[in-house]
């Protein structure tokens, strides 16, 4: 593929719609965030990375951590986090209380708030420090040993974050919670708050593109694990816009409310797209079009 030449078909395709959407001003921090800017990056399963774009301008990771998260539980070979989180797509808004109530405080799946609270949770109980394992996986998966929280973010995300206490002690009255909801809260806020840019989440997206291997070519995923992360990535990554971006895009998608949006095709490379206005959804529109125009001119839809 001539990557350069696929980038600048992107840019060109996404260039009308920078700054379409609304950023998400429920989360001060994200508030005051430009929405016109714009970054696209492809990182190749080889080592290789292609850009356009602002892809050097931090933002907050958001819900793509929740992706990472979740590839920390799996790796420690426990399946508790499976009787505790579903594997199904939601339907409803990704910090909908209504289906914690009618299910009795089990989440749908592992990648809307109630269930990513479960798995930072669960990560929290099997590490002592659910900040710190992620951290220290997206530093060494990125390239950036300096990634950190934004703290600015994470302050907002525990002002703003009353609905997210509402699920996680509604899940705690079912006996669903391992520790105390605040400080699984804080450790759930806090992993969503990572700055990071997006080269650098492309880069650590490989890890998912390559079946679980890490840059230093260590193994932290079985194949199997990898393979059950993308496909919730299809089924239910980008909340329930999911059956629309499965449609349009064809690949495997995390998305997060800072405007990024992480996209894989095993063997070969992991796509990172960044633009903060959101649709009604929570998804990036300028994000679902470079991605939609990356399927479609590199011939690279799964399905």
């Amino acid at each position: 593929m001539d990557y350069q030449r696929v980038i600048e078909q992107v840019m060109s395709a996404t260039a009308p719609h920078i700054g379409e959407g609304a950023v998400a001003d429920y989360i001060p921090g994200l508030a005051k965030v430009n929405p016109k800017q714009f970054g696209f990056a492809i990182a190749t399963a080889d080592g290789d990375c292609y850009t356009g774009g602002d892809v050097d301008v931090p933002f907050a990771i958001e819900s793509i951590s929740k992706a990472f998260a979740l590839a920390l539980v799996l790796s420690r070979k426990d399946s508790e986090v499976w009787k505790r989180v579903r594997r199904e797509p939601s339907g409803l808004a990704f910090n909908d209380l209504i289906e914690i109530q009618l299910e009795n405080g089990i989440p749908r799946n592992p990648y809307i708030n109630p269930g990513a609270i479960v798995v930072a949770d669960q990560l929290l109980s099997d590490t002592g420090d659910a900040v710190a394992a992620l951290r220290d996986l997206l530093r060494a998966e990125s390239g950036n040993p300096a990634l950190e929280v934004d703290s600015v973010i994470a302050e907002s995300e525990l002002r703003s974050g009353d609905r997210n206490r509402a699920i996680a002690y509604l899940m705690a009255s079912f006996g669903n919670m391992r520790n105390s909801v605040e400080l699984a809260l804080d450790h759930y806020f806090r992993q969503c708050s990572f700055s990071i840019t997006c080269a650098e989440l492309a880069k650590a997206g490989r890890l998912i593109a390559r079946h679980g291997l890490r840059a230093d070519g260590s193994r932290l995923l079985s194949r199997e694990d990898a393979r059950h992360i993308t496909a919730l990535m299809t089924m239910c990554g980008t909340y329930d816009g999911a059956g629309e971006f499965a449609y349009r895009v064809g690949l495997p998608v995390k998305s997060g409310v800072g405007g990024g949006l992480l996209a894989v095709v095993p063997d070969k490379y992991s796509i990172a797209a960044w633009g903060p206005g959101l649709d009604a959804k929570g998804n990036s529109v300028a994000g679902a079009v470079a991605l939609e125009t990356f399927a479609r001119v590199s011939k690279s839809a799964v399905f």
